[in-house]
């Protein structure tokens, strides 16, 4: 359970933290001729490398499956994706990467628990899910609405750059906290408090898609944290 864990933790962070935007976008227009993918690969080989401690020795066969097989399952993506399946695509890619390091796992491990890597296991299990209530949701959010995007933005809009982004990270790491330390009304409190600074926004601009486009995205946000928080006290139970 632990190395699965591990090659979890350095998958996270190579596709959704140490990723811009900017390597995607080149990916989608340059497919196997952009460097951005292959700049994209060397920083997942240098993240299992730390992960492993530099272990190769041991785990050769394991890192070499898992970044070939992410080299080739981001180049099959990339050839087979298109405008209306790029979100289902996005969960086909990730299933795959996910599988594969199940794979990689059981050439070491039986996914066993033992007492000795119990408290390096609480540990690395809460981290991930912190990436996974912030940054992966973040990206999962964005593919599902950008398909209702009501485009009403303002030409002198006031508001701070990414801020929207920021404070949906926040709101869900707040979920998360309250699902796992069993405060459950505070959420709802979370909830009202956001309801009574947006409802000046939604009231003046008198647009119906940018309400509907918001109170998705809301409950989205909200949905997944507590999802992620349910299912992070499920696997805290198995441990």
């Amino acid at each position: 359970m632990l190395l699965f864990l591990k090659f979890l933790l350095a998958h996270i962070l190579g596709d959704f933290v140490f990723q811009p935007e900017n390597w995607i976008k080149e990916k989608e227009e340059k497919k196997v001729k952009s460097l951005k993918l292959y700049f994209h690969i060397t920083v997942h080989a240098i993240l299992l490398l730390v992960i492993l401690l530099f272990n190769l020795q041991e785990y050769w066969l394991g890192f070499l499956l898992i970044i070939i097989s992410h080299y080739l399952i981001d180049v099959l993506k990339l050839y087979l994706q298109k405008k209306k399946t790029k979100r289902t695509w996005f969960f086909i890619d990730q299933l795959l990467h996910v599988l594969m390091l199940l794979f990689a796992t059981s050439l070491y491990a039986d996914f066993s628990f033992s007492l000795e890597s119990i408290i390096t296991d609480k540990v690395l299990l809460l981290f991930i899910f912190i990436l996974l209530v912030s940054f992966v949701s973040a990206i999962i959010i964005k593919i599902i609405i950008t398909q209702w995007n009501p485009e009403s933005k303002k030409e002198n809009d006031d508001s701070l750059a990414k801020a929207g982004r920021y404070i949906g990270i926040l709101e869900r790491l707040f979920v998360f906290i309250f699902v796992i330390t069993n405060h459950w009304e505070a959420i709802g409190f979370l909830l009202a408090a956001k309801s009574v600074f947006r409802f000046g926004d939604l009231t003046s601009s008198k647009d119906r898609k940018l309400t509907e486009y918001i109170l998705i995205g809301t409950l989205l946000s909200f949905g997944l944290a507590i999802f992620l928080g349910v299912l992070y006290l499920y696997v805290l139970n198995l441990l």
